[in-house]
């Protein structure tokens, strides 16, 4: 019995977070060039090549998993290693190119953050999936899987950004445990896969699901997501300075 078959209610929650994020992260490029003054024509251009490259990606992916391919984990190498290799591929050609410049510089801080708050309900998804077997308990939070604190503080970390009641430290702080803790549950299922196999081989102990659909979607969209999220709020705290400088009013005269 296929993954899907076996949890149904989990399969439509990863399938609907995907697009979600999809569709916020087309939204976001349509918004960044807005703000910086970009004509509407551009705009709509610029969300339209977004949408193009991510309905493009989300169908290859599912192409690759419902082919059966990246369920092959009997060959060396596994093929599901490309798409491991592929996500940091793309993540890395958003968040450290021009894209990603034009989200960092159009989007206020606030909304970077608060995106991030996506990772709160996956990882309730993901606990339930594990719950049900379908996935390795310890890519959960009953395992060894902290992501959902970083989905947590980013909620409560937005709204503090957007009443300017946010320190820079906190900010930075909370960026760099999102980092870290992206990169334990990357580390947990890579381990987990069964050419690895470092918690067992039994069944419920190694990771298979995310080689079919939509399961596939959560390296392949959700990760990629996570990770130029962190990418293009570096690359926003790294210019506030200059940015805070540029607008604040000229120095009052001295009182004679």
């Amino acid at each position: 019995m296929s993954p899907v078959a076996a949890a149904r209610g989990v399969a439509l929650g990863f399938a609907v977070l995907a697009i979600c994020v999809a569709i916020l992260f087309v939204f976001g490029n349509w918004v960044a060039s807005r703000r910086l003054g970009d004509d509407p024509r551009v705009a709509n251009g610029i969300a339209a090549r977004a949408l193009a490259g991510v309905v493009t990606w989300m169908m290859l992916t599912a192409a690759a998993a419902a082919s059966g391919v990246l369920a092959r984990f009997d060959l060396r190498p596994p093929p599901i290693a490309a798409l491991f290799l592929a996500v940091f591929a793309v993540s890395s050609a958003i968040g450290f190119t021009r894209a990603g410049d034009r989200l960092a510089r159009g989007l206020p801080l606030a909304a970077l953050v608060g995106f991030q708050g996506f990772r709160l309900p996956l990882e309730l998804v993901m606990h339930q999936a594990a719950h049900d077997g379908l996935m390795p308990a310890q890519m959960s939070f009953t395992g060894w899987n902290f992501d959902i604190v970083t989905g947590i503080l980013a909620i409560a970390l937005a709204v503090l950004i957007g009443l300017r009641r946010a320190p820079r430290a906190l900010i930075v702080a909370w960026n760099a445990l999102g980092i870290a803790l992206l990169a334990v549950i990357l580390g947990l299922a890579l381990a987990s896969t069964p050419t690895i196999h470092a918690f067992g081989e039994d069944a419920r102990a190694v990771n298979t699901f995310v080689a079919y659909v939509p399961f596939v979607w959560l390296p392949a969209v959700l990760v990629v997501a996570a990770i130029v999220g962190h990418i293009v709020i570096t690359r926003k705290l790294l210019t506030v300075p200059r940015i805070a400088a540029s607008v604040l009013p000229p120095p009052a005269p001295p009182r004679v």
